[in-house]
């Protein structure tokens, strides 16, 4: 059994169990504490029995115009916890709340080489937008996915562009 709920800034000093894993990107505290105190709807933590962190999901609302949108900043969930639905269940948080919000699409960056992650997204209906060369660290391409909202009607953002990007470009 599992409890939902928006993220404390408690949960910080009990989610180690997940952020362990070597593709999870790791934020310094204020970072988290931003995302915490400017888009609270869109950060999320899964917790099992005994308080015991399954997962989270970080993002925020960003863009303007046809570029407003939702975006997943980080997703992850403990090692133990995989497999159980987790994922699915936080990102459908941020999808709805990106929804409630008039986004026109939610997006997000996976690292070019995490295949488990991109088949993931891809049958929760992301598709690759475009590629980002490199985006982690200079060291690693990273693939732009997107998911169109019912706001965009016409599927206009999730059209790939023909051509990587650089970091510097990204809007």
């Amino acid at each position: 059994m599992s409890t939902q709920r928006r993220f404390s800034p408690f949960d910080l000093l009990r989610f180690n169990n997940v952020n362990l894993d070597p593709l999870t990107e790791t934020y310094q505290m204020s970072f988290y504490l931003q995302y915490l105190a400017k888009w609270p709807e869109y950060c999320v933590h899964v917790h099992g029995p005994h308080a015991r962190s399954m997962g989270y999901i970080l993002g925020k609302a960003e863009g303007e115009g046809e570029n407003w949108h939702g975006h997943v900043t980080a997703v992850t969930v403990a090692p133990e916890s995989r497999r159980l639905g987790v994922a699915v269940q936080l990102m459908d948080v941020l999808e709805r709340v990106s929804e409630w919000d008039r986004g026109y699409f939610v997006d997000l960056f996976v690292r070019q080489s995490n295949a488990v992650a991109i088949d993931f997204y891809k049958k929760l209906g992301y598709s690759v937008y475009r590629r980002v060369i490199g985006y982690y660290s200079g060291d690693e391409d990273a693939y732009d996915m997107r998911k169109a909202l019912s706001r965009d009607v016409e599927n206009k953002s999730i059209i790939p562009l023909d051509h990587p990007v650089e970091p510097d470009d990204l809007d």
